[in-house]
């Protein structure tokens, strides 16, 4: 037995967990408990990043004239997605894309300014940081999920906009908008497969062998 591996049933949460999770987009408007999004927050900071440079930022989001902004914006942004893939508009706009009015709270996570001298591990590819940030949202997401707390990630927003209205600096770069709260139930799917907008890949399909496009096959 692996002197390092957990339990089998610590083993069964963790993957559990990840078979579980959702994008959630329907909230119940009932708050977090006390403590519960700083433990979110933890989980996310705990995450991996290239270089150690822990790129990311969270901006919470209290005002509510702000929030109406963000959402108003994020529904008018939504339109245009309609609006540029006309063969499935329509059901775009039958689709809930997000959930920031109802949710208890409101996350925009960033990239900090200044990263330009974090070298280590961006070399070549500088948008890794990108990647840590993504690293840290699913912490979060999972950490969620263990709680019985929904999270919804919205990447509906037009960056620029979203950096003007919450006072961020020139060099920083939105990523998500965060709608995390109680939900009323976890969706059975992930929602956009059951609405029948795409289905999961066979993973057979997706792991290759030595050469792109070679299966990986006994």
């Amino acid at each position: 037995m692996n002197p390092h591996a957990y339990s089998p049933a610590e083993i069964e949460a963790v993957y559990r967990v990840m078979r579980e999770r959702r994008d959630m987009r329907h909230f119940s408007a009932e708050p977090l408990a006390d403590g519960q999004l700083a433990r979110l927050i933890e989980a996310a900071h705990l995450a991996p990043s290239v270089g150690y440079m822990q790129p990311w930022r969270f901006l919470r989001v209290v005002n509510p004239g702000l929030r109406a902004r963000i959402h108003a914006h994020v529904s008018a942004e939504c339109e245009r997605t309609a609006q540029a893939l006309p063969g499935r508009a329509a059901q775009i706009r039958q689709l809930k894309l997000e959930g920031i009015e109802n949710c208890a709270e409101v996350l925009v996570v960033a990239l900090a300014e200044k990263r330009e001298p974090y070298v280590l591990g961006r070399r070549t590819m500088p948008e890794m940081d990108l990647a840590s940030v993504a690293c840290a949202i699913q912490n979060m997401w999972l950490a969620a999920r263990a709680e019985g707390i929904g999270l919804g990630w919205v990447s509906i927003f037009e960056p620029d906009h979203l950096r003007e209205l919450c006072q961020m600096p020139a060099d920083s770069q939105p990523v998500a908008i965060l709608c995390i709260g109680p939900v009323p139930e976890f969706y059975p799917a992930p929602m956009l497969e059951t609405a029948g907008w795409d289905s999961r890949r066979p993973l057979a399909e997706l792991v290759y062998r030595d050469s792109w496009g070679t299966p990986d096959t006994p």
